[in-house]
């Protein structure tokens, strides 16, 4: 069965640390580049961060930069997102996707509602960030 599995998540006080796994089974990840996305409560679904099959050229939304780090072991066919002084906004259901046909990963990140022909979304992790 072709999956992705987020693990990771979890309740994070303010100004504390997370990393995120994205680990896939069923497919390998080498060939596609890797997305992470968040929605919280009534707002829709947003790019976070995402990273490239290959030059490893990866993309951060602005309320993310400099504190999420994405990475990515293809030896574990595994996608980690750290996450670093955390706020009581980033508290959301994170998602990754992965997709083999994303033209970059700006586009991808930007428009997580495109599908670019092949694409698998795990279940999500919930981040609570809260004292």
């Amino acid at each position: 069965q072709l999956q992705l599995v987020e693990s990771g998540g979890g309740l994070v006080q303010p100004g504390g640390s997370l990393r995120l796994s994205c680990a896939a089974s069923g497919f390998t990840l080498d060939y596609y580049a890797i997305g992470w996305f968040r929605q919280a409560p009534g707002n829709e679904r947003e790019g976070v961060s995402c990273i490239s099959s290959s030059d490893g050229n990866t993309y951060y939304a602005d309320s993310v930069k400099g504190r999420f780090t994405i990475s990515r072991d293809n030896a574990k066919n595994t996608v980690y997102l750290q996450m670093n002084s955390l706020k009581p906004e980033d508290t959301a259901v994170y998602y990754c996707k992965a997709d083999r046909f994303a033209a970059t990963v700006q586009a991808m990140c930007v428009e997580p509602g495109v599908n670019y022909g092949m694409e698998y979304w795990g279940k999500g992790t919930l981040v609570t960030v809260s004292s």
